[in-house]
């Protein structure tokens, strides 16, 4: 059909861990990379839309595209907002050293910035420090905040070192 696409939450991960890990499954063919890497820039396009793009009917980008979801090669769909037109004007930086990498350690850190609204990603690190996180705040005072009720009460945190961005040049979107 050509409708748009409703999906707000990923597929289930485990179908992808599975997928990933299975040696036998075949790999991605180039009408998948064709369609993944469509939609990855035009998210809201219909079926017929990616079929055409694609070369496909709009029925047949239909099954594929919810086979790419059911492997989760597709992880949702989701509006990207402007953090600025919503007061969020700073973008900062985050270095984090935790005391020890345990998988505790790590596990209880990990939870606990998922749920600390203002990082907007975190990675774990190789080299001099195990996380990255990036944060949108409105200003030096809203960082003041998030420093002293999140970032200073996160598990394992031994040393913060911070970062202000003097101004966005480039920020591409996530998939």
């Amino acid at each position: 059909m050509g409708t748009k696409r409703e999906k707000s939450s990923p597929s289930t991960h485990k179908s992808r861990e599975q997928w990933l890990s299975n040696a036998a499954q075949p790999a991605l063919d180039e009408l998948d990379t064709s369609i993944l890497s469509f939609l990855k820039h035009h998210g809201r396009a219909t079926n017929y839309e990616v079929g055409d793009a694609v070369g496909l009917s709009a029925s047949a980008a239909s099954r594929r595209i919810q086979a790419l979801e059911e492997i989760g090669a597709i992880l949702g769909y989701r509006a990207l907002i402007d953090d600025r037109l919503l007061g969020k004007q700073m973008t900062v930086f985050i270095r984090i050293t935790l005391e020890r990498q345990s998988a505790a350690v790590l596990g209880a850190f990990e939870t606990a910035v998922r749920h600390t609204r203002e990082i907007v990603s975190c990675h774990l690190m190789a080299g001099q420090y195990d996380y990255m996180l990036v944060a949108r705040v409105a200003d030096i005072d809203d960082y003041g905040r998030l420093h002293q009720n999140e970032l200073s009460h996160l598990p394992g945190v031994t040393r913060l070192e911070t970062s202000f961005a003097l101004r966005d040049v480039l920020e591409r979107p996530k998939p």
